[in-house]
């Protein structure tokens, strides 16, 4: 019997998270969503209430993934080996899809995934690496990201700054677009799967008109969209619908880091390849104390990330007797 891990199940209200026995894989449902039945005699869990299998639904297929395990007893476990090479072809497959977006194959990308986890690194690495010769010799960039909060209008001028074909503008935590109908129609514009994709303002504007852009063109470029929100699970119904638009036009990519475990073994992916305290000057031993410290609070941690352990290596330097303490003092939360 194969096994399979769920990452955000749900069964009779319950999230449902781990590896189990695979009774029958993916199937669709009527209302869109899919389900996996999995055998759950051997679980130690009262949800089940005793029951030999379960249905569970899953709201997005990259949300189950098919694993080789270890058995351990009644238990099937992923080793920890295992997880690091799960997590890690999942940003091997971003650097992928970045790329792909460089020469106009995919024109429309959502990157979702927790905070701190290296959303936006693994998609700037793919860029600056692309746009070093244009660096050099003082071209203007083929791509801009844009942070923060962002307006219809601003977004309608960006993306006709970034029109033209293999442009591609990267929009990281711009979550205020998702909850502003005009902007969240023109991102919709701008994804289409159509040949061509134009785009329209049709109220007057003097912004615009200041800036020289027309009430109407085409858009040629790309767009990625990094965002901490998982748009298959939003509750809320005003903008359920233009999320599923979103995601019908273009590429979903969930980083599936769901759970603290993963986190942790993300930070020890970074830290194994070299790319987490390179310029923290310190030695392996002292890495990896740092790691074993976050795995042993990481319930009291406000955040399990790359950047918390960079954090910490920062308070290592400045106080290699005390940085424990101020840890505590700066980065967890009170004991209640």
């Amino acid at each position: 019997m194969n096994n399979i891990k769920i990452e955000n199940g749900l069964y009779n209200n319950t999230d449902i998270n781990g590896v189990f026995p695979l009774v029958k894989g993916l199937t669709k449902s009527k209302d869109g969503s899919y389900f996996v039945k999995i055998k759950v005699s051997d679980a130690e869990d009262k949800v089940f209430k005793g029951r030999d299998a379960v249905r569970v639904k899953i709201m997005n297929q990259d949300q189950v993934t098919e694993i080789k395990n270890v058995k351990l007893g009644k238990k099937m476990v992923e080793t920890e080996d295992q997880a690091i090479e799960r997590i890690a072809e999942r940003f091997k497959i971003l650097e992928e899809m970045t790329g792909a977006t460089l020469d106009g194959i995919v024109r429309g990308m959502v990157v979702t995934g927790p905070p701190g986890v290296g959303k936006t690194y693994g998609v700037e690495q793919v860029l600056e690496k692309d746009s070093l010769f244009d660096v050099m010799a003082s071209r203007p960039l083929r791509h801009t990201f844009v942070k923060g909060a962002m307006s219809a209008i601003g977004l309608y001028a960006k993306l006709y700054e970034y029109k033209d074909s293999k442009n591609i503008l990267v929009l990281d935590d711009c979550d205020s677009i998702l909850f502003n109908e005009d902007a969240l129609n023109i991102l919709k514009a701008a994804l289409d799967s159509c040949k061509k994709r134009r785009i329209s303002w049709n109220t007057d504007s003097n912004l615009l008109r200041r800036e020289g852009v027309p009430s109407t063109f085409d858009f040629n470029g790309s767009v990625i969209f990094i965002t901490n929100l998982k748009f298959d699970n939003m509750r809320n119904t005003k903008i359920k619908d233009h999320l599923d638009a979103i995601m019908s036009r273009c590429h979903y990519l969930d980083l599936t880091l769901d759970t603290t475990r993963d986190k942790i073994m993300r930070i020890k992916q970074i830290a194994r390849d070299g790319g987490l305290f390179d310029t923290k000057g310190l030695t392996k031993i002292e890495e990896e104390e740092i790691i074993e410290f976050m795995v042993e609070k990481q319930d009291r941690l406000r955040e399990v990330s790359l950047r918390m352990a960079q954090k910490i290596a920062d308070l290592r330097n400045m106080d290699k007797n005390r940085w424990k303490v101020l840890t505590e003092s700066t980065c967890m939360k009170r004991n209640v």
